[in-house]
């Protein structure tokens, strides 16, 4: 090789060393504009200027901040069931004998949800697999005229294919039914589970976040919501999604400990609107509907459905819940799989408890995603300093989304107590403000704190030195996660 060959090459590799940077310069200008957070800001700076390389496919894929398109597609879904959000509007309670700190929450939740409280609803807790899904089926044999799914996984083993041959046995009644997965969540679903759903005529579509060529790169946004919805009458949300490990059939992990709720009344159409806001996503059509309000019982749950994702203007999901937390005045309890909060909801957090609220958390002691996991491990000296108590379920694997506040709300979704479900996941939770069915709530959690162990800060710190390491890098880039 010549000495000018040389010379040519390291000049190329020179140029192509500083184009490399240059570029991740303009991404990390990108990022310090659109940037959601300080720490994910921070975080994905640091990496684009110091390893561009290696951050700069990695933020294509993971950086966005925004769910572009969506928005425009939900608006123009929105404007054609106005009708639809003005009868729910309509159906509003007034709050005005409520007491203060309530009517403030509930104003609020109602802002974050684009919608308000309905009343004369019902809802009934669904406690583990088999409760859920024997409920579920149940409802689908039932249905006359179309059923709505939406899931974030769906297997084909036992469950899948039980699912599966009910929604199937409807559709050759002459139910109508549409069909939403997410294509990152059912990666490895087989084409012909889906090829038999379609074949039985069922409306069948994948929820993708590359689907605009704004989001082309975009595999980080997940739709994690698990809907049913049944003829406008019946509605399920909650944490479960479709496979054998949701009854509690994985040998790694054991009992599958969750929760889903059964909801009848008009608080349905919510559930219904927001459903169709992601199809109209996925196949820009609008079914046709039933939107007649009926009311399941009076006086009946004052309920709110509360959609949140990327597509939102605003931090829906960790607006609400820093309300929730900042609205408790005597009983806050959480339970989440997945924690690894921000620094703003683990002060609300040290706040609550030092206002003497009784604040609990409860977590899995498995783990099946270990840096969360771990992670979530560094928050116990923060939490214990001002009172508020760690818990590790240890029946099995903890999988449910609940909040409780004081004696009359709670909550019951999708959304962990993470960055994910805070700005990058499109969830969906179910909120209530009645005194009996937070009641049953504080019942089925009392009997879930008594699988528990309390956690302590010194468990942490009696973890090998490499773990404790891990857990608070895993912290520091959690906004990564």
């Amino acid at each position: 090789m010549t000495e000018f060959a040389i010379q040519h090459g390291w000049l190329l590799l020179g140029v192509g060393y500083l184009l490399l940077h240059l570029v991740g310069l303009g991404m990390a200008l990108h990022v310090i504009l659109n940037g959601r957070t300080p720490q994910g800001t921070v975080a994905w700076l640091m990496a684009l200027l110091a390893m561009p390389m290696l951050a700069i496919p990695l933020y294509l894929f993971l950086g966005s901040p925004r769910f572009w398109g969506y928005i425009r597609a939900r608006r123009a879904g929105d404007t054609r069931l106005t009708p639809v959000v003005e009868e729910l509007v309509a159906n509003a309670r007034g709050m005005d004998l409520l007491p203060e700190q309530t009517r403030q929450f509930m104003r609020v939740s109602s802002e974050l949800a684009r919608m308000p409280f309905s009343r004369g609803n019902d809802a009934r807790l669904l406690v583990d697999g088999e409760a859920t899904f024997d409920a579920i089926c149940a409802a689908i044999d039932e249905a006359r005229d179309y059923i709505l799914v939406q899931f974030y996984i769906i297997h084909d083993d036992g469950l899948g294919r039980r699912f599966r041959d009910h929604l199937i046995a409807r559709a050759r009644a002459g139910v109508r039914i549409h069909l939403l997965y997410d294509e990152i969540g059912c990666w490895d679903l087989p084409r012909a589970y889906l090829d038999g759903l379609r074949e039985a005529g069922i409306e069948v579509a994948g929820f993708s976040a590359t689907r605009r060529w704004q989001n082309r790169f975009r595999i980080n946004f997940r739709n994690h919501r698990k809907v049913v919805v049944v003829d406008g009458r019946v509605a399920f949300l909650g944490g479960h999604n479709v496979g054998d490990e949701y009854l509690g059939l994985d040998p790694k992990l054991g009992h599958w400990r969750d929760t889903h709720v059964r909801l009848e009344g008009p608080v349905v159409h919510a559930v219904q609107l927001a459903f169709l806001e992601d199809w109209y996503w996925s196949r820009e059509q609008i079914p046709e509907l039933d939107w007649q309000p009926r009311l399941a019982t009076t006086p009946g749950l004052d309920t709110l459905i509360l959609p949140s994702g990327p597509a939102d203007e605003l931090d829906s999901f960790e607006m609400f819940v820093l309300e929730a937390i900042n609205a408790a005045q005597r009983r806050l309890w959480i339970v989440s799989p997945y924690f690894v909060p921000d620094e703003g909801v683990i002060h609300a957090l040290q706040l609550a408890a030092m206002r003497g609220v009784d604040v609990r958390i409860m977590l899995p002691a498995r783990a099946d995603h270990l840096l969360v996991h771990m992670a979530s491990y560094s928050y116990l000296g923060d939490l214990a300093a001002t009172g508020a108590r760690v818990y590790r379920y240890g029946r099995g694997f903890l999988h449910q989304k609940v909040l409780l506040v004081d004696e009359d709300i709670a909550t019951v979704g999708t959304a962990n107590f993470d960055n994910r479900s805070f700005r990058i996941n499109f969830e969906i939770s179910a909120v209530f403000v009645d005194a009996g069915f937070a009641a049953e709530v504080k019942q089925m959690l009392r009997e879930d704190f008594r699988h528990c162990f309390e956690a302590h800060p010194s468990d942490f710190e009696a973890r090998p030195f490499w773990f404790r390491i891990g857990a608070r890098l895993a912290r520091l880039f959690a906004p990564m996660l």
